[in-house]
């Protein structure tokens, strides 16, 4: 089961009326039995009370309710069972029709791999030694070693996905697609199996798009991950821990533009501007979707902490838009180049190279690579070593969008305006993106 892990790297009470009466009702029994004698004292108290007392009559336990009280319907097996709360059947109702909405176009990815079939194979240890010396080890012994016995296919990890396109697009994590020698076959929701081919893995970012051979599948809707709030519901769906197919967990939005290093089948990335949620993610449920209340594709679940409770992470589906329409137009995932090194500026990045900006990408070199590549369309566009980029179309370059990342979300052939400082002037320079080979 393929998973990042990462190294430590509402409870809704329907009780809050009754507690508020409980709360006045002892404020009250404070004021009368606090000893006051004074008779325009105990004229006010008197009206506060009572005042209170007909407020909060409605709501005390046992007290003549001025409402109906709330129909009980019948249930299927002719007992009866309590009305759900309007907003508490409304949110329930909500979460089990996005779930029923993006289900069906989620799908298990098994990996399996040709791995040598180890047995124990009889042998005599003593078999180099010279005929003389043979007679004194004799056949009472029994030696045997591990030898290999041909090969054979078996499953060696598990991860999720879900269907774009209606002739067989998924998309999932490039971790869980990551083995070049592995075949891989999908599971769909109805539970018919097929080969799946990988058409591409981003060089740069966590997402792969897969292919299968059929017709007329079910499809999720995606979303728009830049208007995720926190505290907004998250509902996870996959293949847990490779076994349990479209599990679905469901929490809130914790956290927005984190940035995480984490770790899976012996390699270790750096994971940009995901999305943070306590919806349970496992392994095995990488690379499935993170939907919201409309049964939208807001995020591709990606990794967890491991030793935490709940603190998964997602890609936002935004930053998957861009590989998604590249492989339905090319078939491969065009991924844009500007052509610098940089190093991300910090406070103590201007201390050092005595600069104004505290934010943006310095162009730097290294003894191995150039700031500036040479042919690049950053050296086209005229940029030079020392200048720092603040923005690109007007999104600010900081520890929450870096300028990689940024990058990658354009397009190959677009034109991007740079926001740069040179020499402690501002100015703008346009640059055509070209593809990154």
């Amino acid at each position: 089961m393929f998973h990042h892990k990462i190294s430590s790297v509402q409870k809704v009470t329907k009780n809050k009326t009754v507690v508020g009466w409980l709360v006045a009702a002892a404020l009250v029994g404070g004021f009368l039995g606090a000893g006051v004698t004074n008779a325009s004292n105990a004229t006010i108290l008197d009206d506060i009370y009572n005042n209170l007392l007909k407020r909060l009559t409605p709501l005390i336990p046992g007290a003549p309710l001025q409402v109906p009280p709330p129909s009980v319907p019948e249930s299927e097996s002719g007992g009866t069972q309590p009305e759900l709360a309007k907003p508490v059947y409304d949110y329930e109702n909500a979460v089990v029709q996005a779930v029923e909405s993006a289900t069906p176009a989620v799908v298990s990815i098994v990996i399996t791999k040709d791995l040598p079939v180890i047995e124990q194979c009889p042998y005599n240890p003593f078999a180099d030694l010279p005929p003389e010396f043979q007679q004194f080890f004799g056949g009472g012994f029994q030696f045997s070693q591990p030898c290999q016995k041909g090969t054979r296919k078996q499953e060696v990890g598990g991860g999720s996905g879900f269907l774009v396109s209606s002739d067989g697009l998924i998309v999932t994590n490039k971790h869980v697609v990551s083995d070049t020698d592995a075949e891989y076959t999908v599971l769909t929701n109805d539970g018919k199996k097929y080969d799946a081919q990988v058409l591409a893995r981003h060089p740069s970012l966590d997402i792969a798009v897969v292919k299968i051979n059929a017709g007329d599948l079910p499809t999720v809707t995606l979303g728009d991950s830049d208007t995720v709030k926190l505290g907004q519901t998250a509902i996870a769906i996959g293949n847990a821990l490779g076994e349990f197919r479209n599990t679905v967990s469901v929490g809130v939005i914790s956290g927005l533009s984190r940035s995480v290093t984490a770790s899976a089948g012996g390699t270790t990335e750096t994971i940009e501007n995901v999305i943070q949620t306590d919806a349970a993610i496992n392994p095995g449920n990488s690379g499935g979707p993170l939907v919201n209340l409309r049964g939208q594709v807001i995020g591709i679940n990606v990794a967890m902490v491991s030793g935490a409770q709940n603190i998964g992470f997602a890609i936002p589906i935004n930053a998957a838009r861009q590989s998604i329409n590249s492989v339905r137009s090319s078939g491969r995932i065009l991924v844009p180049f500007l052509g610098v090194r940089y190093i991300a500026m910090t406070e103590s990045v201007a201390k050092e190279y005595n600069l104004s900006a505290t934010h943006g990408a310095l162009l730097k070199s290294s003894d191995k690579e150039l700031a500036v590549q040479a042919g690049s369309p950053a050296e086209k566009a005229g940029l030079k070593e020392s200048d720092v980029i603040l923005e690109v179309d007007g999104q600010r370059i900081d520890s929450s969008h870096s300028l990689a990342y940024v990058i990658a979300q354009k397009s190959v052939g677009q034109t991007v305006t740079l926001k740069v400082l040179r020499q402690n002037s501002t100015l703008t320079v346009q640059v055509q993106l070209a593809e990154r080979k």
